[in-house]
């Protein structure tokens, strides 16, 4: 079933799954596996550029080579623009800390060195968001990678869109995560009748 609040579509997926990362078990996988990088907007990439000095500091050395060779942003084979990897493997911006992918742009934030926290796709996944010429759609990405975080998600009983509040609310405001508070709290009680 699919929700509309204002010009977006969202799936009920995304109300009614149980989500919350559990990089200990999953190691951060969703930013090593894939057949491209992390998927940007023109804006972000132009960010990207500008703060990249700032975020090198926190960059593996292959990162920041692919980095120096690639640039900051590129045009995937389906021609999306996207982060490049390195060696056609992880995102040009992981980096590994005790055998888990994690962010250096994030954690250049984290430090307060930059004003950018990441790339709005990787804050909202597994939220896919396609944008159309009437509307925008939101749909659950459901990836196997992702299999210990629909577990912890279950067993703490926390909905993905709770989950992912911060980012929600980052990409489309309060208002519109209040909507959609409200929308699972109707499918909550239709399911119950």
């Amino acid at each position: 079933m699919m929700i509309e609040i204002d010009n977006k579509v969202v799936s009920s997926e995304i109300l009614e799954q149980r989500f919350c990362c559990d990089l200990p078990r999953c190691k951060g996988m969703c930013c090593v596996h894939g057949d491209s990088g992390a998927p940007l907007t023109p804006d972000e990439a132009l960010t990207l550029e500008q703060i990249l000095e700032k975020v090198k500091p926190f960059m593996s050395t292959e990162g920041i080579t692919a980095v120096n060779e690639q640039g900051v942003a590129l045009i995937d084979n389906d021609g999306d623009l996207v982060t490049p990897l390195i060696n056609g493997r992880e995102c040009t911006f992981t980096v590994f800390e005790n055998g888990i992918a994690t962010c250096a742009i994030e954690k250049a934030w984290t430090q307060g060195k930059v004003d950018f926290r990441k790339p709005l796709s990787c804050h909202l996944y597994p939220i896919r968001v396609k944008e159309y010429s009437n509307f925008t759609a939101l749909n659950y990405h459901h990836w196997d990678v992702c299999a210990p975080a629909r577990e912890l998600g279950e067993k703490i009983d926390l909905p993905l869109y709770k989950f992912l509040k911060d980012a929600l609310i980052r990409a489309y405001g309060e208002e519109f995560y209040t909507q959609l508070e409200d929308a699972a709290k109707l499918l909550s009680l239709r399911a119950e009748k």
